[in-house]
């Protein structure tokens, strides 16, 4: 793909998230607690994490596989951060989820079209088309690669973090749902989606690319409205406890 090619795809990209972002807050994507069949048959959540998850890995694995810069230092360190994100994502997180919740297929298959299409969208300007005299040593001591290498690790470790609070609410059997009160969910809502924008911010900052932030964008419109509608789902579900402090962006109250 030539840049003027890959620049209107990320335009594209771009523009498909902020329908999103604005359509999140009227219709609710029905997955995780707010589980809705209108979105398709039912799959179990481990199998429909898995398969919506991995395609991004392999894509990434495959166009960082067929470059030239592939064993340069910078390039592979990036490409080392995404896939130790989505090897987390694809096949560990998956397997830690407990019950037997289901995810609607069409949820997971649209989960899959975006993870291909952000696959290809990092790993061609990664590994193909950024400037060859971008991604040098040199920029593993710029501004830019350390502040984003910092947020990267902080907002994985909020996600993980977050997601473990989550997974021990419940006992073994129990489908009730809970307000979780440890980490950072004493100060935000989404704690779990408040560490992954933070994490792709950062990814967007240490690759200082547009395709990058293009990513941080569509992160920020999928998770912030989906943020909202759970923080107003837990004032319904636990009003006393949620308290009613003014929430300074969406996902924080």
């Amino acid at each position: 793909m030539t840049i003027e090619h890959f620049t209107l795809f990320l335009i594209i990209m771009a523009a498909i998230a902020a329908i999103v972002f604005i359509a999140l807050y009227f219709v609710e994507a029905g997955y995780g607690m707010l589980f809705d069949k209108k979105w398709g048959f039912p799959i179990p959540n481990k199998i429909a994490w898995i398969c919506m998850e991995a395609p991004v890995f392999i894509v990434m694995f495959l166009l960082w596989n067929g470059s030239e810069r592939q064993f340069e230092t910078v390039p592979l360190l990036i490409f080392l951060f995404f896939e130790l994100h989505y090897f987390q994502r694809s096949f560990i997180f998956p397997l830690l989820i407990k019950g037997k919740s289901k995810m609607p297929a069409g949820i997971m298959l649209m989960g899959i079209t975006f993870n291909l299409l952000n696959g290809y969208m990092q790993g061609e300007w990664i590994f193909h088309l950024a400037p060859q005299d971008m991604y040098t040593e040199s920029w593993l001591y710029s501004p830019q690669f350390i502040i984003g290498t910092i947020l990267f690790f902080t907002g994985m470790a909020i996600n993980i973090q977050s997601d473990h609070i989550v997974r021990h609410l419940r006992k073994p059997g129990d489908t009730n749902h809970y307000l979780p009160k440890k980490g950072l969910f004493k100060y935000v809502t989404s704690a779990n989606y408040f560490g992954e924008i933070v994490e792709w911010c950062g990814f967007a900052i240490l690759t200082w690319s547009a395709s990058g932030a293009v990513f941080a964008w569509w992160t920020f419109a999928n998770l912030v409205p989906r943020a909202n509608t759970i923080y107003h789902k837990y004032k319904a579900m636990f009003g006393n406890e949620l308290g009613n402090r003014k929430r300074v962006i969406p996902f924080i109250y």
